[in-house]
């Protein structure tokens, strides 16, 4: 059976044995390219780097979980990506997303579950969070570090990001602090986001497949036109600083991209634009992110906290935000 073979099999074995983007039965030996026609529910990926007999352990886990595992793939989802791993599963149980991402954690491998998930060759929408998403840092902490007041707003986005206080009233509170910042002091530290490794090239690579890229965030909006700038964005959608012309005085002017607001914002432009909803992906690392991903074909929570790692229909947990690809690459099973 294709699990024995597995079994035995090495990183470079598994190049060997594997062709890539062909599915092989679980249920014919010896091993052969799977003939089932008929879509499975869902897919189980799996993909980093040195996999080795984590393919073959998470087969055997899979059926262990009474799994209806029907076959197979080893697919090439980017050029600066190492291959990666797609079982095709029947009749997934409620509880097998939740199974994944603790073996994820467990066994410190990425690996995802999927159901119709959205093609990377077909035109779609990725709305992504800003802050701790798109770039490294939280752009209200450092605005505080400039202030003088770091510690005190950065245990309060703590707290918001984890989903222990409401957002806008968190916000609220933040900016309070900021008054009397100076917009000069901004300006710098606009000039030097560091991008999160790896968004780069996954927008890049969406772009030439004729997806359209946002940004939805509870940041602000000087920032996220930078972003916008470095990644060649078609919209962004944030919050707005209050100034006098010279400082800031401690207010959001507006209504405050919350929650709702960025699912809100992730529908209308989908519809605008006529995507279909399985076209859609959401990215964020926060519990006011998890809205919009519940809203979009596919969420992603990207090194995001516990919490919503548990409560995001998918997770990465490591790595470069590239690997997103592998979850927008699998052959489709027929």
């Amino acid at each position: 059976m294709l699990l024995s073979t597995l079994a035995q099999q090495d990183d470079l074995s598994l190049q060997q044995t594997l062709s890539l983007n062909t599915w092989y039965s679980f249920d014919d030996s010896p091993l052969v390219a799977s003939q089932q026609s008929e879509q499975p529910l869902a897919y189980v990926s799996v993909f980093g780097f040195q996999l080795g007999m984590h393919v073959a352990q998470l087969a055997q886990q899979l059926r262990d979980w009474q799994c209806q595992v029907q076959a197979v793939v080893r697919y090439h989802a980017d050029d600066d990506l190492p291959p990666g791993f797609a079982f095709a599963i029947a009749n997934p149980q409620a509880e097998l997303n939740s199974q994944l991402k603790q073996y994820a954690a467990e066994n410190a491998v990425q690996c995802a579950l999927l159901s119709n998930p959205p093609r990377l060759h077909t035109p779609g929408l990725l709305v992504m969070d800003m802050d701790s998403t798109a770039i490294t840092i939280e752009c209200i902490d450092e605005i505080a570090r400039l202030a003088g007041v770091y510690d005190e707003v950065a245990a309060v986005t703590a707290q918001a990001m984890g989903g222990q206080l409401e957002f806008s009233d968190s916000l609220r509170q933040r900016v309070a602090k900021l008054a009397g910042v100076e917009l000069s002091l901004l300006a710098e530290l606009k000039e030097q986001l560091p991008l999160m490794p790896g968004i780069d090239h996954l927008c890049a690579t969406l772009k030439r497949h004729n997806w359209h890229l946002a940004i939805a965030s509870g940041g602000f909006i000087p920032f996220a036109e930078q972003v916008q700038k470095q990644l060649k964005l078609d919209r962004i959608h944030a919050n707005q600083l209050a100034d006098d012309g010279h400082v800031l005085t401690g207010v959001v002017n507006g209504d405050i991209v919350d929650a709702q607001e960025k699912a809100r914002f992730l529908l209308a432009y989908r519809d605008e634009l006529g995507v279909g909803a399985e076209q859609t992906v959401a990215i964020g690392d926060g519990a006011n992110d998890l809205l919009m991903m519940h809203a979009a074909g596919l969420g992603v929570a990207v090194h995001g906290k516990p919490k919503v790692v548990a409560q995001a229909p998918t997770a990465i947990n490591a790595g470069s935000l590239a690997q997103i690809l592998y979850l927008l690459s699998i052959p489709e099973f027929n």
